[in-house]
This record gives C-alpha cells, structure tokens and sequence, in this order.
C-alpha cells in the first residue's frame, strides 16, 4: 500500500527558514557545500533543534533536486498529505458528502495567483480545489508561499487537464459554472447542490475547451467604470457567497 503522504522540494533560503519557524514537517534540509552565511546558520541551528535531518551536499545536486539554478544553496524536502486523485475524490463524495461545491482552474499561470486561490478556497471551507497538470502554474515555492502554508492541508485534487476534469464532474452530477465577466451576478444566480466553479486564465478567461463543456456563466458585478478583477479576488468573493449560502441553506 503507497504511503500517505508524499514530498514536495522547496528551496531558496528564506523560504526554507521560514518553513522550519512555521513548523512545517521536514524530512530532509540540503545544504549546498559552498553555501555560507548567518541566514545558512539559522537553517542548519533550526534543523538541529527539530531534529530535522541535514545533508551536505553539491550545487549540482540541489539544482537537481530543485530542477532551478535559484536555489541559493539549500533546498528542503517538505512531507505534504498526498493529494487526492480526481477519480477518488469523487467516489467519496456522495450519501452523507452528496453536496459538493468545488473550484476548478483552467490556466491560471501566476503562482501567486494560484496560492492564493488555495488559500482563500480553503479558508471558505470549500470540498476541493481541482488543480490540473497541463495549463495552470505547478505547486512551487511562490504558491507555497502565497497560500501561507495552506497547500499542506487544502483539499487539492490533481487530474490531467481542466476539460477532462469537467467531463468527469458533470457525469457526477455537478453543475459547471464558468467566471465571465458577461455572466449573470453570482448574487443572484442559483446554485446547484453539485457544483463546480471554474476559473479561468488571468489574460484570456475561460479556454475554448472548457468553454463549450460550461452549462451557465456568472460574473462578480463591477461598478465605478472597475473592468476587471484579479482572478484570485474573484475566487475570494465567490468562495464566501458559496460559504454564506451553506450557512443559510
């Protein structure tokens, strides 16, 4: 049986520093033989008093390893809850867990954006954030970063792309809702029991795949001559209206 968990390589110094203060679970900290300074010295302090494992090892090794020439010298192997599989997330949502709303991302490329989306998502206390493979921005140290630490404990859900991952909801009953700024309010439309909100692209919106797959259109109302949102500001205040509904519902 695979283990529960998996890892995930951080690297660059401030973000592993800050991972050890925040307590995250370490399995391995890499330190570049050449690596030096106060901040390397805080690192390897750090480890030693969470017995958190140090290797000494080469610059080539943490390249490898953080498959980035930015590394600054140490890398960290970040124990993270493995991620659920579309398939498996959606065997287990039915009987008691039958209401579902999630978040699916169609080519969102900014990591911060990402991050951010993760948090908020979670923070609202959606069922799951369908992250694809292909089209949209990796978990690396800038999502990490920007979801301050959520990624460890937010209900992600890895499929391969974002139009199969639609396929697979609607023949599991979910109601796909796609964010356009043409859409009817999100104030005032209906939600299904089954839902799934997808967002998309912060230059392009929605891809033409996804597109045609979308059963209704929502937009968030924008006044004094506002065209746009950020997409994660998007996904904060449709996440909350689907969390102030649960309350009401």
């Amino acid at each position: 049986m695979s283990s529960q968990y998996k890892y995930l390589v951080l690297h660059g110094r401030k973000p592993v520093q800050e991972a050890l203060e925040e307590g995250l679970e370490i399995a391995c900290i890499h330190v570049s033989s050449k690596a030096t300074g106060d901040i390397i010295q805080r690192i390897k302090s750090l480890a030693r008093a969470k017995g958190v494992r140090i290797e000494i090892t080469s610059e080539s090794r943490i390249s490898a390893l953080s498959k980035s020439g930015q590394h600054q010298g140490v890398a960290a192997d970040l124990k993270t809850q493995r991620m659920q599989s579309l398939p498996q997330f959606l065997s287990e949502r039915n009987g008691r867990k039958h209401q579902t709303a999630v978040v699916v991302l169609d080519g969102v490329h900014n990591p911060a954006n990402v991050g951010m989306i993760i948090r908020t998502v979670t923070a609202a206390g959606l069922d799951g954030i369908i992250i694809p493979d292909k089209g949209t921005a990796r978990i690396n140290p800038v999502v990490i970063k920007a979801s301050a630490g959520t990624v460890f404990k937010a209900p992600i859900v890895r499929v391969d792309t974002a139009s199969n991952a639609i396929d697979q909801l609607i023949e599991n009953r979910f109601e796909v809702i796609g964010l356009e700024l043409d859409g009817e309010s999100i104030f005032q439309t209906e939600f299904h029991e089954r839902m799934a909100l997808v967002l998309g692209n912060e230059t392009f919106g929605l891809s033409a795949g996804t597109t045609e797959r979308i059963s209704k259109f929502v937009s968030v109302p924008l006044t004094n001559k506002i065209e746009s949102l950020n997409v994660a500001a998007t996904a904060a205040i449709v996440s909350y209206e689907i969390y102030r509904r649960s309350l009401t519902g």
